[in-house]
This record gives C-alpha cells, sequence and structure tokens, in this order.
C-alpha cells in the first residue's frame, strides 16, 4: 500500500438549500429539506444498485466544522451541562465525519456525467464532501 492509508477522498458533494450553519436543522426530523447527492462520474457502477424508497447510511465530512472541539453544550444550549463531544451529535469534533440516515428519492445521470442521488430530507449543508454511502440493514435477532 502506498500513500497515507487514512487519506479520504469525497465521492461528490451535496446539494442543498441550506448555506448557512446558523440556520440549518440539527436533525433532519427538524425541518431538513430534500437534497441531492452528487457522485463524480466514476462512481456510477457503485451507485447502479439505489433505487427510490431504499434507506441508505450516508456518510459526510464536515468540512466547516471546528476539530479542536472535544465538548459542548449539548445543542449549544448552555442550561445544559458541558458534555464530550463523542457523547453528542455535534458536528464539531476531532475527525467531523457526519452520519445520516436517508431516503432515496430518485437516482438519475445528468449531462455532466454524474450521478445525482435525491434523498428526501438531509441536515447537511451546499456542498458538503460525500465520504460513501451504506445500506441500513435492520437487526436481526441472529445477527447479534
Amino acid at each position: 500500500m502506498t500513500g497515507d492509508p487514512y487519506a479520504l477522498r469525497p465521492l461528490g458533494r451535496v446539494e442543498s438549500p441550506l448555506t448557512e450553519r446558523a440556520s440549518a436543522p440539527k436533525q433532519p426530523d427538524e425541518g431538513a429539506p430534500p437534497a441531492v447527492l452528487a457522485f463524480e462520474p466514476q462512481y456510477a457502477a457503485a451507485l447502479s444498485d439505489l433505487r427510490p424508497g431504499t434507506d441508505v447510511l450516508l456518510l459526510t465530512w464536515f468540512d466547516r466544522s471546528d476539530r479542536d472541539v472535544l465538548a459542548v453544550h449539548p445543542r449549544g444550549d448552555h442550561a445544559r451541562p458541558e458534555t464530550g463531544v463523542f457523547s453528542t451529535r455535534s458536528p464539531d469534533r476531532p475527525n467531523p465525519i457526519g452520519l445520516h440516515e436517508v431516503t432515496v428519492t430518485a437516482v438519475e445521470p445528468s449531462p455532466d456525467g454524474r450521478t445525482r442521488v435525491h434523498v428526501a430530507a438531509l441536515e447537511a449543508l451546499d456542498g458538503t464532501p460525500i465520504l460513501d454511502v451504506k445500506p441500513l440493514l435492520a437487526c436481526r435477532p441472529s445477527d447479534r
């Protein structure tokens, strides 16, 4: 293996009406809008089996986060005690990896060669780098 074994490359970017972190919902059920995941052309084969109605886990890189933050007041509420970021969903953390459960609503190629995956609700900001997509699997008792 050559190079840095921890190097990540964005697979694409989020296209969203959300542009300001301060006004973005903290969770998808708090009014997150539909969004588009615009993947680079070389990843089309990896996306070929995604279908509308599929629930997936989307991993993103919170590129506008503060990587030096180790503790926060949950949800920015100073009445709540300061809590270590690994016990919160704060985007500010040493490795700002976003984890989003999203539902695919459409998959379409675009004229520029990108695959555009439409999702029902996503709280990520416009331009957020996409790291990975994984199927959401139901946990069965036999899986434990």
